[in-house]
């Protein structure tokens, strides 16, 4: 027997047909799944799991909306670095014999010939 998995929206509609008058044996046959797997999402149903279980599925979907804006966050401010990082690789050096935090001693350069 091969096994599937059931979204929560399939067995609540089941369920709902089922409480609507539709028969065990005519749901089966129709959605193709066992009237004992119905008679265990009607009971679910009845307990209140099927809420549980859609109040999970929203809290799972808001976390993976806030981890994706997170992640693009965390994207655009990668970027932003490289761009600074190259910014700073590419900026003028000070010509006088300062020394900046940011790009170090000035280099002085050495006479051509000299050692």
């Amino acid at each position: 027997m091969r096994h599937r998995s059931h979204s929560m929206e399939f067995k609540r509609q089941v369920v709902q047909e089922y409480l609507g008058g539709e028969t065990l044996h005519g749901l089966a046959k129709r959605h193709d799944v066992s009237r004992q797997l119905i008679r265990v999402w009607i009971e679910k149903y009845e307990a209140g799991a099927f809420d549980d279980d859609a109040q999970a599925a929203d809290l799972i979907q808001q976390y993976e909306a806030r981890i994706a804006a997170l992640e693009r966050l965390v994207g655009k401010q990668a970027l932003e670095l490289e761009f600074l990082k190259g910014a700073l690789q590419s900026a003028p050096r000070p010509r006088n014999g300062t020394t900046s935090v940011i790009a170090g001693p000035a280099a002085s350069p050495s006479p051509k010939g000299a050692g």
